[in-house]
């Protein structure tokens, strides 16, 4: 699926990973890894809630807000390099992933298409101010939301437990995540769990680049708004307005295409293809033996 980037970290690489330092009891636990992933959360979290849903370049800003928070907690309370968020070669990485989201949707819009669950309408109105507002808005989603779960769970619960189980958790949770949005089930959850967290995660590990997640996450979440299909359950302005027709299972309903059996089908397809490369790059750590 491409060619490795020169900057992706080796697992274990990390020179700052483990260094002791000051600070006493409480410095002992923001150290921690759950400790720097709680901190790093709580940080990340206020900037996407001050700026998620804000006016025009609004939530551009706050992924760069993000961005710096992430830095700092990786760097000053965790004490450990952040290769992940590197410069060089982020662009590559963020239109490699891009691409892949791209792909997976519209490939999983087509099959649904196809099997007659939706029918497309040209909506006519506004073209540039649908595109600005939804590249913005998808911007700040992607960004704040791949540092809270690939960035800093999945890293913090690799490190304690190994990519399997950081996998599995963060997975879960970014279904639990999704519960409280309009049309969201028990099946949504699970489906979002398998298609986009499993998805995401294995992204991750196999290019170890924030940006490549990224990269994937905007361009999945900006097809589906600019196709006018519900994102996660939120109902977006787009440039079509789509017509659903047929049972739940093929068009996701009211949820949104997440929760067609389509893009779960394609996601954990994916999903396995990355995980078994990033397994053959040495890139799946196992599980810490105990007083390592």
């Amino acid at each position: 699926m491409g060619t490795k980037s020169a900057v992706r970290p080796r697992a274990g690489s990390d020179p700052e990973e483990g260094r002791e330092g000051g600070g006493g009891r409480f410095g002992r636990m923001a150290r921690s890894p759950l400790g720097w992933m709680l901190t790093g959360m709580v940080g990340v979290g206020v900037v996407a809630g001050v700026t998620a849903t804000g006016p025009g370049p609004v939530p551009v800003v706050g992924a760069v807000a993000a961005v710096a928070v992430y830095w700092y907690v990786m760097r000053r309370v965790a004490r450990r390099a952040t290769p992940e968020i590197a410069r060089s070669g982020a662009g590559r990485e963020a239109l490699f992933g891009g691409a892949i989201g791209l792909g997976f949707i519209l490939l999983s819009a087509l099959l649904i298409t196809a099997f007659g669950g939706y029918s497309f309408a040209w909506a006519g109105d506004g073209v540039m101010s649908v595109l600005w507002t939804t590249i913005a808005l998808q911007i700040g989603a992607a960004v704040t939301e791949e540092l809270v779960f690939r960035g800093l769970a999945l890293q913090a619960l690799e490190q304690l437990w190994g990519s399997r189980a950081a996998i599995v958790i963060t997975s879960l949770f970014f279904g639990v995540a999704h519960l409280g949005a309009e049309g969201a089930n028990a099946w949504s959850g699970l489906a979002i769990a398998l298609e986009a967290g499993a998805l995401l995660g294995a992204a991750f590990l196999w290019r170890r680049s924030i940006w490549f997640v990224v990269g994937l996450h905007f361009a999945w979440n900006t097809t589906e708004q600019l196709l006018g299909i519900p994102v996660s359950g939120h109902a977006p302005e787009g440039l079509f307005t789509v017509d659903v027709h047929g049972p739940a299972l093929l068009t996701g309903g009211g949820f949104g295409l997440e929760a067609s059996i389509m893009p779960v089908l394609i996601g954990v397809a994916i999903a396995a293809t990355m995980l078994v490369r990033a397994h053959r790059n040495g890139d799946v750590k196992p599980r810490r033996r105990a007083g390592r």
